[in-house]
């Protein structure tokens, strides 16, 4: 696959993930084990560059440079 997320896409992604991580170990927020889903799920594209959801979309936040 080919990489579909820019730097300032990326860096939300992992600093939301992180947040959503730590909430829902915590278990300071309804429905933890969502929490825990998302945010894992959002810290993985984050660090690969790569959403599925961007890819069927044909959405790209990296512009020309991927």
């Amino acid at each position: 696959m080919e990489r579909n997320e820019g730097t300032v896409d990326r860096a939300v992604r992992l600093l939301l993930g992180i947040a959503l991580l730590a909430l829902g170990g915590l278990e300071k927020i309804p429905y933890p084990k969502v929490a825990l889903l998302v945010g894992l799920v959002l810290l993985v594209t984050g660090i690969a560059g790569i959403c599925p959801l961007y890819s069927v979309l044909k959405i790209k936040t990296c512009g020309e440079k991927c």
